[in-house]
Formats: structure tokens, C-alpha cells, sequence
């Protein structure tokens, strides 16, 4: 016999996706402390200092990442998600597109063509945000109004 649903009371989901928020801002956090400290602990041979220069934008959108999840563990209704997720993603798309500027990479030192790999990464990266933004915005726009309204009065 197969379990094809559980019946979960929305407490116990709740609390899930309130570990889930709490998983992001401990992972977001020790991403933040590596960009810091990444050059000097030189694991990554073929970032350039030029990287040095992406510092604070990528430090940015960590920060928005953790002050989006801390928000969520008070008020994860769809209307307060889809906003967080919607500046969340535009940051993401601009930094992902500073990094795809800068290409604080240096892949000489091997025969694969990484670079090509990488900038094809990058460039999905920034289509993802950008689809990620309009699929948000679609959640957004089609929200009940009486949702918006008790987003707005804090319920």
C-alpha cells in the first residue's frame, strides 16, 4: 500500500516552511562570510581580483536573500513571497549580469573551454531570475483581493 497523500494541518506546514526560511538565512549567512574571504583563502585559483570589485553587489543580494526569509518567517503570505521573491530575483538578474560583465575568471591554466561553459551558465542564470520575476508578478497580479487586503492589514 502507497501513501499518495498526507493530511498535514497547516501548523505543521507552517512550521516546515518556517525551518526551510531559517535553513536559507544560515546558508545565505556563510555565503556571505565566503565571498568576503574567498580571494584570501585562494580555493578558487581561477577567480581574478577583479572578483574583489562583485563584493558588494553579491554581499547585496545575500542580504536581501536573509532579510527576505526573515520576513517570511513572520508573514509568508503569497502576496509578501511573490514581492520578496520579485526583489529577490531583480537583484539577482543584475548582479548575475555584473558578473557576466566583469568575468572575474581566468581559465587559462586549463585545456576545457570553462569559459564558454560559465558565460552559458551565467546567461541561464540571468533567464531564470528574469522568468522567475514575470512568474512572481503573474502570482501577484492574479492574488485575490481580498488576500492583498489582509496582507495589508497585517493578517
Amino acid at each position: 500500500m502507497t501513501v499518495s497523500h498526507l493530511d498535514v494541518s497547516p501548523q505543521v506546514k507552517r512550521a516546515g516552511r518556517r525551518v526551510g526560511y531559517g535553513v536559507a538565512v544560515v546558508v545565505n549567512l556563510v555565503m556571505l562570510v565566503a565571498v568576503q574571504f574567498i580571494l584570501d583563502w585562494g580555493w578558487l585559483p581561477f577567480l581574478t581580483d577583479e572578483f574583489r570589485t562583485l563584493i558588494p553587489w553579491i554581499s547585496l543580494s545575500l542580504l536581501v536573500s536573509i532579510l527576505a526569509n526573515l520576513v517570511y518567517q513572520f508573514n509568508d503570505t503569497p502576496v509578501v513571497k511573490s514581492t520578496g521573491q520579485i526583489l529577490s530575483n531583480l537583484i539577482s538578474l543584475f548582479v548575475t549580469y555584473q558578473i557576466y560583465q566583469v568575468f572575474p575568471f581566468d581559465f587559462s591554466a586549463s585545456e576545457f573551454d570553462w569559459t564558454f561553459v560559465t558565460r552559458l551558465v551565467l546567461v541561464l542564470a540571468m533567464v531564470g531570475s528574469g522568468v522567475g520575476v514575470l512568474t512572481e508578478a503573474v502570482k501577484l497580479a492574479s492574488s485575490e483581493p481580498e488576500e492583498r487586503r489582509n496582507d495589508a492589514n497585517g493578517f
